[in-house]
């Protein structure tokens, strides 16, 4: 049984949602964020970037110690290869799926993430910054509508590509997008939002969702490091 180091933000979506599409067995161990846990030596041990979600497979392929996993995109590429599943062995089609997977580890995730410790986050409301991650999250979008105009899914079948980019669609509303705009992405989001995998992962964020009080202390643990 897998174990995945967790906590409900995009990142942590990625994993559970391959997880709960490929039906395999796993238990979450929280991570909160908000209380210091990245912090702690256990933790650190398999996430030296003391950023969660990581994974600890007790039965590696290749047998031997348990190994684990950390940064969200590794851990969908490695679970990918280790099962065979929504990562195509077809050289080109496999091309494509990684590249979209960077595109999103690198572009959206970040941007995305700036846009939303600059308007929700940030002590001091700085119009240029908002503006600006603002516009650059609208031009990933653009993106990535442009991609979704002619195939139903970012790399043509659903793929790992899929899972590292819908968690950082979930929140549009809070990045200042209005999905009405990006048409095709709009279609693809729908899609994915229905897919009893993505349900059941989402759910699995429920006993951790509570929203936290945004203390002195809790944003110096966050953004203070």
């Amino acid at each position: 049984m897998f174990e995945l180091h967790y906590w409900p933000t995009p990142n942590g979506h990625k994993v559970t949602m391959f997880l709960e599409e490929a039906q395999l067995e796993y238990r979450i161990v929280p991570v909160n964020i908000g209380a210091g846990d990245q912090f702690k030596p256990d933790f650190l041990k398999i996430a030296p970037n003391n950023r969660m979600p990581a994974l600890v497979d007790p039965a590696p392929a290749e047998s031997g110690e348990p190994t684990s996993v950390f940064e969200s995109g590794a851990i969908l590429l490695y679970l990918a290869e280790k099962t065979g599943q929504f990562l195509s062995a077809d050289l080109r089609d496999r091309t494509v799926t990684l590249e979209w997977l960077f595109w999103q580890m690198g572009g959206l995730g970040p941007m995305a993430g700036q846009n939303h410790h600059f308007s929700q986050y940030a002590p001091e409301k700085i119009p240029y910054a908002i503006d600006r991650y603002q516009r650059e999250t609208a031009r990933l979008y653009r993106v990535l509508n442009q991609q979704l105009a002619d195939r139903e899914y970012i790399a043509g079948a659903y793929s790992i590509a899929d899972m590292a980019c819908y968690p950082w669609i979930v929140p549009h509303e809070k990045q200042g997008q209005n999905l009405a705009d990006f048409p095709h992405l709009q279609r693809w989001f729908t899609q994915i939002q229905q897919r009893p995998g993505v349900v059941r992962a989402y759910a699995q964020a429920e006993p951790f969702s509570q929203p936290p009080v945004m203390t002195e202390e809790s944003r110096k643990i966050l953004f203070g490091q």
